[in-house]
């Protein structure tokens, strides 16, 4: 498998975004989750080449505010739904009309909202996601908030203490970070029972951070639940999220 090269665009408002490519074929949109980028959620781990691997071309933003992308601290940067908005900016910068489109944690939550304003890929993946943080976005937002806000003071081993490790990893800014807490926008489940696609909802067995991933795949007309090892942070480095990614799209 060839390199990814790594691409940029200036969003709606002008700030400029970075995406990477993998492969070759139908184009399939991959969103990475906060706190992260596309390097540590599908790169790093082998899950774009698997997916490339299927024939397929892996693009991989990085998210506003995080990895290679621009991280303004002026919280004008940060409207409510900036995320949908510069995802469906990068649809419509690439030209892409029949695609694929998926992403992890917050890029499944970003999907959804994208899905909601129109967005029309073929077919759907919904991965380290439940319904609950697609309907009450503000659960976690408070976790995270209280973890950017005190960072240092948590205790050795505790959940606050290993995503602020993970923050570390990804040399995350915390005060562009902390601006897009104020972007999440709630999904009414009305509107996550009316996504009409096939959609993959994958999940870390051990993973109800965002609640369980069966009552999504069960809300859904066309839902397929995968279940792999893991919870919520430890299934990115398993190698059957991008097998069961592939498997779904290459079916």
């Amino acid at each position: 498998m060839t390199e990814h090269t790594t691409h940029r665009f200036q969003s709606f408002d002008g700030v400029e975004l970075a995406w990477h490519e993998l492969g070759e074929g139908r184009p399939v949109v991959l969103i990475h989750g906060y706190f992260s980028n596309a390097w540590t959620n599908w790169i790093r781990y082998g899950h774009a080449a698997k997916v490339a691997a299927a024939g397929f071309r892996v693009i991989m933003p990085d998210l506003r505010a995080h990895g290679e992308s621009a991280k303004p601290h002026d919280p004008a940067a940060y409207p409510p739904d900036v995320l949908m908005r510069d995802g469906m900016a990068l649809i419509a910068h690439l030209g892409l009309t029949d695609y694929d489109l998926g992403g992890y944690s917050l890029g499944g939550r970003t999907v959804v909202r994208m899905l909601a304003h129109g967005a029309a890929p073929r077919r759907v993946v919904i991965a380290g996601m439940g319904l609950q943080g697609l309907i009450d976005t503000q659960g976690r937002g408070d976790y995270f908030r209280r973890v950017l806000t005190h960072l240092g003071s948590f205790v050795r081993g505790s959940s606050e203490w290993m995503t602020e490790a993970f923050l570390n990893t990804t040399k995350g800014d915390p005060v562009a970070l902390l601006h897009i807490l104020d972007t999440f926008v709630d999904t009414p489940r009305e509107a996550v029972a009316a996504i009409g696609q096939p959609v993959l909802v994958v999940s870390g067995v051990e993973d109800d951070d965002n609640g369980p991933a069966r009552e999504l795949a069960d809300l859904l007309p066309d839902g397929h639940l995968a279940e792999i090892p893991g919870n919520h942070m430890s299934a990115v480095i398993k190698p059957e999220l991008g097998q069961a990614i592939a498997d779904f799209l290459g079916a």
